[in-house]
């Protein structure tokens, strides 16, 4: 066996002092630090939730953060949608996501858009997987296409 494959040999003390190390950790909570060194404890939900938006900022994604009883207009919830006004108000008036009007124009709740993108996007993902399905069944991904560029 080479050395780098042996385990090290530690002592029952420092084996324990690493489980009350770990154990210690387990139950710390993340701490808000102001500008004048004030500390509060931070709830492990919210902890988790600024874990997850310091990641995805990280990693180069845009982040919003919005109330989920938030109203939108239709032009800021067609550009959530990442979809033309118009579309979205025939989505609307086909009942496929609720509304409410406001004077003679239409709002959406955020809860109620996100619910909408979601079910959007699970009816996509199903569709595709079932045209993978039906061109694998069919030999399509054995074919090989004719290369009929010029060189």
């Amino acid at each position: 066996m080479s050395p780098k494959n042996q385990a090290l040999a530690i002592s029952e003390s420092d084996e324990q002092q690493i489980l009350d190390l770990y154990h210690k950790i387990q139950r710390s909570r993340a701490r808000l630090v102001g500008s004048d060194g004030r500390t509060e404890n931070l709830p492990i939900s919210l902890h988790g939730f600024l874990s997850k938006l310091i990641a995805g900022l990280s990693e180069g994604q845009s982040v919003a953060i919005v109330q989920n009883d938030a109203q939108l207009t239709t032009v800021e919830a067609a550009r959530m949608l990442g979809v033309s006004r118009q579309f979205l108000v025939q989505v609307l008036e086909r009942d496929e996501m609720p509304f409410h009007m406001v004077g003679a124009h239409r709002r959406v709740y955020v809860r109620d858009l996100l619910a909408y993108k979601a079910k959007r996007d699970t009816k996509r993902h199903q569709i595709l997987d079932q045209l993978t399905r039906a061109e694998a069944e069919d030999g399509l991904y054995d074919l090989e296409l004719p290369d009929d560029r010029a060189e």
